[in-house]
C-alpha cells in the first residue's frame, strides 16, 4: 500500500509509524521536486484553482492505484479539488490531526509564545472509503 504526500513538509517519525502500523503503508511517495515547489507556493492571485489543481491530479492519475492513500494538506482550493478527484477515483484522501502545546518564555523582557505540534491521528476526508 502506498501513501502519496501532497503537503509542504516531511513526515514526522510519529506519522511514519502510524501510517505503517495503522494503515499498512509500505511506501511513501513525495511529489517530484518541481511539483512540490508548485504545491508549496500556490500563487494567491490565481482565479481558476481547479485548473491549477490539474497538475497534481495528473500526477495521481499516472502514479496512484486503487485504494492508495493520499495525504493532502495545503491551499483550501487545491485540497478541495484533489480530494474530490480522490473520492471519484477510489483513493483514500486523508489529513493529519495535531495537538498544539503553547509555552510562554520571557526573552529580553518580552513574552514569546512557542508552539509545539504533536501528531495525533490521520483522519479521512470522507468516510465511505474507510
Amino acid at each position: 500500500m502506498k501513501m502519496f504526500l501532497l503537503f509542504s513538509h516531511k513526515l514526522t517519525p510519529e506519522q511514519i509509524k502510524e501510517a505503517k502500523e495503522n494503515l499498512g503503508i509500505e511506501e511513501f511517495i513525495y511529489l517530484p521536486k518541481e511539483l512540490q515547489e508548485k504545491f508549496s507556493n500556490i500563487p494567491p492571485e490565481i482565479d481558476d484553482i481547479k485548473e491549477y489543481s490539474k497538475i497534481f491530479i495528473d500526477f495521481l492519475e499516472k502514479n496512484a492505484s486503487n485504494e492508495d492513500y493520499v495525504l493532502i494538506q495545503g491551499d483550501f482550493g487545491v485540497v478541495f479539488w484533489v480530494v474530490e478527484y480522490c473520492r471519484k477515483n477510489n483513493l483514500r484522501a486523508i489529513y493529519a490531526t495535531t495537538k498544539r502545546f503553547v509555552k510562554e518564555k520571557n526573552i529580553d523582557g518580552k513574552v514569546v509564545k512557542i508552539s509545539e505540534f504533536k501528531h495525533i491521528i490521520f483522519r479521512f476526508y470522507f468516510m465511505d472509503r474507510v
